[in-house]
């Protein structure tokens, strides 16, 4: 706590007067073009990694980074990523949704215990669990240890399941929105792309960014 206490200090002496304008603009609205799903975890920093700015991302993050089976029901798990949903693509009109898992991702090792002790966090997992290939998705090439691989099938899980809202599904149709799978490692601090194409996650270096670049619409 210190050290946010700290930070926000620091940004006010050095950093407030460099972004104060960026900042008013943005008070008078937003205009993203990207919805990112991901993991609470601390370490996964997107702005870090993906150099953003305030603006230019819509951000939704939970336990595992999870994406509840859609449902009609506004009592339900999906309520609240479904309100965020619904937000991004009809108010926002974002054009790409991100999902991103992580390595060492902790709602993937108590997917892997029966029952985690924590009731609410129990309920919350279960209601997106990966499950077995759906009817769309194939078993992904890898190498990677059980754990991690688990991580990188569930982010194509999550995928399937924002496939099922409405909004998202309009969109598909109408060409106004690409989905993304994104992963990314800790240990190496590298940024992983799921690879239709070839059935795995690879590293988005120069030539897959590029390749990436080329494909957006």
């Amino acid at each position: 706590m210190k050290k946010l206490i700290n930070g926000v200090l620091e940004f006010r002496r050095s950093v407030r007067p460099l972004v104060k304008e960026k900042f008013a603009q943005l008070a008078l609205g937003q205009s993203p073009d990207v919805l990112l799903i991901a993991c609470s975890d601390s370490r996964v920093a997107v702005n870090v990694f993906a150099s953003t700015d305030p603006g230019d991302m819509f951000v939704v993050r939970n336990v595992g980074n999870l994406v509840p089976p859609y449902s009609a029901s506004p009592d339900s798990a999906s309520s609240s990523t479904g309100a965020a949903v619904e937000f991004a693509l009809e108010r926002l009109k974002v054009r790409h949704i991100i999902v991103c898992g992580h390595s060492d991702c902790g709602a993937m090792k108590a997917f892997q215990v029966p029952q985690v002790p924590e009731p609410a966090l129990n309920g919350w997992l279960q209601s997106s669990r990966p499950g077995e290939p759906g009817e769309f998705l194939e078993p992904i090439a890898h190498d990677w240890p059980e754990l991690e691989h688990q991580s990188h099938w569930n982010v194509l899980v999550q995928m399937e399941h924002l496939r099922q809202y409405p909004s998202v599904k309009k969109a598909l149709v109408e060409g106004t929105l690409q989905l993304h799978a994104w992963w990314f490692d800790l240990d190496n601090a590298e940024v992983q792309v799921y690879v239709s194409e070839e059935k795995r996650f690879c590293v988005l270096d120069e030539e897959v960014g590029q390749k990436l670049l080329k494909d957006l619409k």
